[in-house]
């Protein structure tokens, strides 16, 4: 009784001006930080009788836990609103905590222990075995998000009731809907398990997505000096905040939700994609002086090289020195060929060059009648990325995941080429060994290789071996069975 009389007194000396007040446990320590536009009257709310009433139950838990209080005065409300954010940031107070995470904003929760992990929407945590998105303070746009990604992915929302198959396959769905329209109906889960995984990939990158919009729609209703507003809003943040650090935890501690996933979401950012590119594909060119001219292209899938896919292509359509012809090839064979077996095409392409490339690639499309996939060029000189629209050249930081993981792509398919290249290389200045043969001409020369395949078996073969090959008598199969002994250890070789 004396403690509540102590309270109000202190009350009654209050300012009727803008502020922050901190709320005190009987041991000291901050349990609460609030705003007022005036102090006297905001803080007299929580000791009032007539309105506890009124006030939820964890409000009157906090109230019933307040020991003292102590108020701090500034100018204006602005003022007020930055300086409870950096207390609120500084002491992490119990009840604030527990009211940003109340039950005003929709979570997205995936049990990822359950066979087929669904996408269910939730106000609580439940538990810590379950990945969580949000909390959402715009439940219509998350409820279309949702019914989005079930066309997107194929996923199961929380009204679905799969059956399980004798042969260990799920049939998602009764019958096959529209919304998992182009996804197999029947899968393993280790299937199913790959569409959760690019679904919860795309899900977080929307949560920086809409991290971004609440900064913003905060930030606009403070200096609109719709306080309230921002308050809210700010709460939601932090809440966000919170629940991506929390996530980045969970992702270390259960490999299957993929490492990648800051990356990708930072590229879809970045390039303004309508997910995060789960499938992008990267085309090099390579040569030496206008020889051996090769392409390659390989694919990462969820941010990580996926070796089956890679491709390697020689330029057929010419002879020299051109990359924005060789481009527009190999682009054009490959996505050519992915359209005429009716097979998707990756969620972004990324070309090994600037402008011109880019603008090859473009081109080769618009010759197979196909609608491209994002397209970007990545400028090595300053690590830029150019884009085949009006949009101007971009420049990311270097410590950027998403720039990152293009670098690694880039840096992949240049690898690849090169290797082929190299491998081109050998093959040729191993069979040029014959050109030094006396007396050796090209329909012989060329009758040897068909016979034996390689230089190598060649090689190896015996005299009699030789002779066996039409045109090659045996006194030549003695002569040239003695000319490449000795090369045998030719460096060139």
């Amino acid at each position: 009784m004396a403690a509540a009389l102590h309270l109000k007194e202190k009350v009654r000396e209050l300012p009727d001006k803008p502020g922050v007040y901190l709320m005190k446990d009987r041991l000291g320590r901050i349990i609460y930080v609030g705003k007022a536009k005036a102090l006297r009257k905001r803080v007299s709310s929580y000791f009032t009788s007539s309105r506890r009433s009124l006030h939820s139950p964890k409000i009157r838990t906090l109230v019933e836990m307040i020991a003292d209080f102590e108020t701090i005065e500034v100018k204006s409300e602005p003022e007020a609103l930055l300086l409870e954010s950096r207390l609120i940031k500084q002491w992490k107070p119990k009840y604030n905590t527990e009211l940003v995470d109340d039950k005003r904003f929709l979570q997205v929760r995936v049990d990822l222990q359950e066979t087929l992990p669904r996408f269910r929407l939730t106000r609580i945590r439940k538990d810590q075995r379950s990945r969580y998105f949000g909390p959402f303070p715009y439940s219509s746009l998350l409820r279309k998000t949702l019914a989005q990604m079930r066309r997107q992915f194929g996923i199961l929302l929380s009204d679905a009731h799969p059956q399980s198959l004798p042969d260990g396959r799920w049939r998602l769905y009764d019958d096959v809907r529209q919304e998992i329209y182009g996804h197999a109906n029947e899968v393993t889960a280790e299937q199913y398990r790959e569409r959760v995984d690019e679904a919860c990939a795309f899900l977080d990158g929307k949560s920086h997505e809409w991290l971004e919009t609440l900064r913003e729609e905060m930030k606009a209703a403070a200096e609109e000096q719709k306080f309230e507003k921002a308050a809210e809003l700010r709460d939601a943040v932090f809440a966000l905040e919170a629940t991506l650090k929390k996530a980045r935890r969970f992702e270390r501690d259960h490999p299957t939700i993929r490492p990648d996933a800051d990356a990708l979401a930072s590229l879809q950012n970045a390039l303004d994609l309508a997910a995060p590119p789960a499938h992008m594909e990267c085309f090099d060119i390579s040569h030496i002086s206008g020889t051996f001219v090769v392409a390659s292209m390989v694919h990462f899938s969820e941010g990580r090289p996926d070796k089956a896919r890679y491709r390697r292509f020689k330029i057929k359509s010419f002879v020299g020195n051109d990359d924005f012809r060789a481009m527009e090839e190999v682009v054009g064979r490959r996505y050519r060929r992915l359209h005429e077996e009716g097979r998707n095409l990756p969620n972004l392409i990324v070309i090994d060059g600037g402008l011109g490339q880019v603008s090859a690639a473009i081109k080769a499309f618009l010759a197979i009648d196909v609608t491209p996939p994002p397209i970007i060029g990545l400028a090595k000189k300053h690590e830029t990325i150019i884009f085949p629209d009006e949009r101007k050249p971009l420049n990311l930081s270097v410590n950027d995941p998403g720039l990152q993981l293009l670098q690694r792509l880039r840096d992949e398919a240049h690898r690849f080429a090169n290797t082929y290249n190299a491998d081109l290389q050998s093959k040729k200045i191993k069979e040029s060994i014959l050109d030094d043969m006396p007396g050796l001409g090209p329909s012989r020369r060329r009758a040897l290789l068909d016979h034996f395949g390689t230089l190598d078996r060649l090689r190896t073969a015996s005299v009699a071996a030789i002779t066996d090959v039409p045109g090659i008598g045996p006194k030549f199969a003695v002569e040239l069975k003695s000319f490449l002994d000795q090369h045998s250890s030719n460096p060139a070789d």
